[in-house]
């Protein structure tokens, strides 16, 4: 059993933790719950994040119908959008119907979702937290030597950092450019002014298919920032709350008349 020796007296280490924290010039380190996310976020979030999913997944099956896009330059192909593998994974080959049913019925659950976001945001103040400023930019870059282990010190943190703010206002104009592409590709003879306006067919179809490239990459990262942020950080956006740490100092002064044992 570990003893400790005070004035004389011993006392167990259970008692001496007591006593240090009581009368001891001590930081002591401690939580404190701080509400983060408040409900309609939280709303939105889970409900975009499976919808959005099964977009990308039935916008795949309707692009393996006429899957043209490449990387490369000439006849030589760097990259194919995509492999005959990546569709077989997927168990996408022949189901183009299919594809076009659910994309056409969870676009609607995706705009409304997203427009609701939107207007609570402006209505609410919560926009102030995640438009990007001034800063932003060059916190992003902080952000991003940090993660990179190439900046010890990590940027200063409030609810969203530079990186954050300037990704998730991104989403929302890529969700935005979804939906105007999407509606252009989907109907092009009865919108053909919007068509027109994105510089017809063919374009639209592609700047749709970046979009969802775009949209690809930014779950994989975000993912990946969730699991690098630890359990605390995802828990937050389920509960909507965070422990914050906070420091407490006790600068009591020791005496031996006013030494006690708390029980």
């Amino acid at each position: 059993m570990e003893c400790f020796l005070i004035y004389k007296r011993t006392y167990s280490k259970e008692q001496f933790y007591k006593i240090r924290y009581k009368h001891f010039n001590v930081s002591i380190n401690m939580k404190r719950i701080v509400k983060k996310h408040p409900l309609a976020i939280r709303w939105f979030h889970w409900i975009n994040f499976p919808v959005l999913t099964l977009m990308i997944w039935s916008g795949f099956m309707i692009y393996w119908a006429n899957g043209v896009y490449r990387i490369g330059f000439g006849d030589t192909t760097l990259l194919k959008f995509f492999p005959q593998s990546f569709y077989d994974t997927l168990n996408i080959p022949y189901r183009l119907g299919e594809g076009m049913s659910y994309h056409f019925a969870f676009m609607w659950i995706f705009f409304i979702n997203g427009l609701l976001y939107v207007l609570y945001t402006a209505l609410s103040g919560e926009w102030r937290q995640i438009v990007p400023n001034k800063k932003s930019f060059k916190q992003a870059w902080q952000v991003l030597l940090h993660d990179l282990h190439i900046r010890k010190q990590a940027p200063p943190q409030t609810k969203y950092n530079g990186a954050q703010k300037i990704a998730y206002t991104s989403i929302v104009l890529m969700g935005f450019g979804s939906v105007v592409t999407g509606l252009a590709i989907y109907k092009p003879v009865q919108l053909g002014w919007l068509c027109s306006l994105l510089g017809g067919y063919e374009f639209a179809r592609i700047l749709h298919f970046a979009l969802t490239i775009g949209f690809c990459l930014f779950i994989i990262v975000h993912i990946a920032q969730v699991i690098r942020a630890g359990w605390r950080n995802f828990q937050s956006i389920v509960t909507g709350f965070d422990a914050e740490d906070v420091v407490e100092n006790k600068p009591e002064t020791v005496t031996e008349s006013n030494l006690k044992i708390i029980q």
